[in-house]
């Protein structure tokens, strides 16, 4: 089996977003918070814990943003 991507959910004080998520988007997130659990010995996440730390790694690898970012 791969290694994710995601490592262990940080617990940081959040700022609350609503967002509408495609049900086939919400059982993939719910399979991979399954799996990060398999990986990590712990609990599987709620979807919304997931989705934060996704975000950050996807915007911190696009390297046409960090580039436009830094000016």
């Amino acid at each position: 089996m791969t290694k994710l991507k995601l490592g262990p959910i940080a617990d940081e004080r959040p700022v609350k977003v609503t967002v509408e998520l495609p049900a086939a988007l919400h059982r993939d997130l719910i399979a991979y918070g399954e799996q990060l659990a398999m990986e990590t010995g712990t609990a599987a996440p709620e979807p919304c814990r997931l989705i934060p730390p996704m975000v950050s790694r996807f915007i911190s690898a696009d390297r046409a943003f960090a580039k436009s970012h830094s000016k």
